[in-house]
């Protein structure tokens, strides 16, 4: 398996690269954020070893990017910054595993290992069903240009429907996912909490992206129509 490692500390570097190769990876090395960019778009890899502190363009930019571009190549943050906060915007800005350093090579060869075992599948920061977007780590929900304001248990419900786009989710499966002490709960507070949904994302828009399949479920489409 072919691994790139962007590390801007050429000793560490070299070290990374002499570690993983005896733990069977091809690696190759960038040590800035621009060539690494590049490498990672051009290369065709199955993972990446990504540091956040990079001259030319940070880890989490490179990140970032990648995810915009549709890149969904593996990749795993190491670095020295492990503050829960460095730790967050890392993962919410698409990469899949966080180390931070020291770091043991053992863990890092398993923790890739892992990684390629569930390959590059489609994992979007932001959720978009057609003109509809909702963006789980800055709690935003826009329709086209406009700014949709949602109560956490909106946000909730409408995160789950969009994860499912086209998909009939029935009541009972929503007020499992979306409400804490669902056994106490009736039914029939999803059907409110659908209604408060749609005169917000739907009503001042002219168009119907959240449905009712009468006796099933409500379901997301994406042609809003």
């Amino acid at each position: 398996m072919r691994v790139l490692v962007v590390e801007d500390e050429r000793r560490l570097a070299d070290a990374l690269r002499r570690g993983l190769q005896a733990e069977g990876f091809v690696v190759d090395l960038a040590h800035d954020g621009v060539d690494g960019l590049h490498l990672a778009r051009e290369g065709g890899y199955d993972a990446i070893v990504l540091d956040i502190m990079l001259p030319g363009l940070s880890g989490y930019r490179v990140c970032e990017r990648l995810r915009q571009e549709q890149n969904w190549v593996p990749i795993l943050i190491l670095s020295a910054k492990d503050g829960e906060y460095d730790q967050a915007d890392g993962l919410d800005l698409g990469a899949d595993d966080y180390l931070t350093k020291p770091f043991s090579y053992v863990v890092l060869a398993a923790r890739l290992r892992a990684l390629l075992r569930r390959g590059p599948t489609r994992r979007p920061t932001v959720l978009t069903v057609g003109d509809l977007r909702l963006d789980p780590a800055r709690r935003e929900v826009r329709r086209g240009d406009a700014e949709i304001e949602l109560t956490p248990r909106e946000f909730a419900l409408l995160e789950y429907l969009i994860r499912r786009p086209d998909e009939v989710i029935s009541k009972t499966e929503l007020l499992e996912h979306v409400w804490e002490d669902y056994d106490g709960t009736d039914l029939n507070t999803v059907e409110v909490y659908v209604g408060y949904l749609r005169r917000k994302i739907d009503a001042p828009f002219g168009r119907t992206a959240l449905r009712t399949v009468r006796g099933a479920g409500y379901l997301l489409v994406g042609d809003g129509g």
